[in-house]
């Protein structure tokens, strides 16, 4: 006589098979791409050497919106990061995803339902019944017929439940796609949050701009007035002619003429900023009153930032987490050209008696696996498979375009950040010799030792001066905001324990 042992042997052997497949997946396994990069960013710089950083220094400080040091910018992107429209979009498209990632996970489980009945219902005399009685019992068929065909209530209830075997890792495979769909509006989400802070921050410092430049033009309005008087007492006292007079009131006219449009300058950048933190105009009128950016000294890029932290762009995370998804797709394709294997089973009740609907009598139950396998299909699970291929060959494509346009678009802001620094320091210099000029000429014309049009060059001199360092100073704000975009908003450092 067998044993047990050897009569469950085939039966064990089928299960060690299936156990081996499930364990398989077909298709490509997905490996990050490797990304060249430099050893700091003077190797791929694309222009002049001195502009480029002279070094990578791995203690360098993470570039952020904390390296501003202004609170009040701070506040507004924090509530930006609230209340803005397109980062509301982009929160609930990832909200989209991981509620479609619980949905896909769910595959991999069993599928458990109940379902039950109760209704009244006759059977037709002339049925497929009628014909299988009177095949069986050609001499009573009228009289089993005339029973069957009676009204009569019927009464269901059970559960049935099914599992997909995943041999070939098709429910795997699409898992790890929606995990990656996830990944990829995550970055997403973090690519809008980055565009809406370096946006504000834009508008911010474009607004202190106007603002200063506001100031200036009304101290130079005031200083004109006052030179006016001057030169006014000098005609009257025959010390000279009305034409210094007249050249003087064109200059402060000149001077005037430009405060109008600065104020409207000022009053778009508000409006602005209270859009992207979804506020009606005027609500942020005290948060956004005229007064130097408080921003402290800027950073010199000059000298060097880990080449690594490019990689950390949501954007770039975004691309890997779409190819990641293109090439798991693959394997959903190429897992769809095999077998699918189904174990069902259900349990329930079915009585046409109320009474005796629930004994033990009227159960019902079934169980067992139910195969799906594709024979022909005109080709339709095969140029699925190559259309998969191709869609993974084009993520890798825009992968390495991402990486290569994230690349440039720092050499580009660090290139800019770099000039603009050296520029701004040599405008400062200039804004100090025009002063020093500005006064010397004018205490020298008071006193009638020089001629006015040495005072009014000395004065265009200035004005020229102040507003060019003061746009300087905007586009010096500007260019580390363009770095801090290009490099992602490098985290800040986490205080010591």
């Amino acid at each position: 006589m067998a044993s047990p042992l050897h009569l469950h042997r085939p039966a064990l052997a089928a299960l060690a098979v299936c156990a081996w497949l499930a364990g398989c997946a077909v298709g490509p396994d997905f490996q990050a791409p490797a990304n060249e990069a430099p050893a700091d960013f003077s190797t791929w710089h694309g222009g002049a050497s001195e502009l480029a950083a002279r070094s990578a220094s791995a203690a360098a400080s993470p570039i952020n919106w904390q390296s501003f040091g202004d609170p009040v910018l701070e506040q507004l992107q924090a509530r930006a990061l609230k209340a803005n429209p397109d980062l509301q979009t982009a929160a609930l498209r990832f909200a989209q995803s991981r509620a479609q990632g619980t949905a896909v996970r769910s595959q991999g489980l069993p599928q458990v339902g109940v379902s039950g009945s109760a209704v009244r219902l006759r059977e037709s005399e002339d049925g497929d019944f009628a014909r299988v009685i009177g095949a069986i019992n050609p001499a009573q068929k009228d009289q089993i017929v005339k029973v069957l065909s009676e009204v009569h209530n019927m009464y269901q209830l059970g559960f049935d439940a099914s599992w997909e075997l995943d041999l070939w890792g098709r429910v795997r495979r699409s898992i790890e796609a929606s995990d990656a769909d996830e990944a990829a509006s995550q970055a997403l989400l973090a690519q809008v949050q980055l565009s809406v802070q370096a946006e504000v921050a834009r508008r911010y410092f474009e607004l202190r701009s106007s603002q200063e430049q506001i100031r200036i033009a009304r101290d130079d309005i005031r200083a004109g007035e006052e030179t006016r008087s001057l030169v006014l007492a000098r005609t009257l006292g025959g010390l000279t002619n009305g034409l210094d007079l007249s050249r003087q009131d064109a200059q402060l006219a000149d001077v005037r003429a430009r405060l109008p449009q600065l104020l409207a300058q000022e009053a778009q950048a508000t409006n602005q900023i209270t859009l992207l933190v979804g506020e009606r105009p005027g609500a942020l009128a005290a948060e956004l009153a005229p007064g130097p950016a408080q921003t402290g000294p800027l950073p010199d890029l000059s000298l060097g930032l880990p080449s690594e932290v490019a990689l950390r762009r949501p954007d770039i995370q975004r691309a890997q987490a779409q190819l990641h998804a293109a090439t798991a797709g693959i394997g959903v394709a190429v897992a769809d050209l095999y077998p699918r294997i189904t174990i069902g089973a259900s349990f329930g009740f079915q009585s046409v008696d109320a009474s005796t609907f629930g004994e033990w009598g009227s159960r019902e139950w079934s169980i067992g696996p139910s195969l799906q396998l594709p024979i022909f299909d005109g080709g339709r699970r095969r140029a699925t498979v190559t259309l998969r291929k191709l869609q993974q060959q084009e993520a890798a494509v825009a992968y390495q375009q991402t990486v290569l346009k994230a690349w440039h678009e720092i050499d580009d802001a660090l290139s800019s950040y770099t000039a603009e620094r050296q520029r701004n320091a040599q405008l400062a210099a200039m804004e100090v010799a025009s002063r020093d000029a500005w006064e010397l000429a004018r205490v020298r014309y008071q006193h009638g030792m020089t001629d006015f049009l040495v005072a009014l060059d000395a004065q265009r001199t200035l004005l020229q001066a102040q507003r060019a360092h003061t746009e300087s100073n905007a586009r010096l704000a500007l260019g580390l905001v363009a770095v801090t975009k290009a490099l992602g908003a490098q985290p800040a450092p986490e205080p010591a324990a």
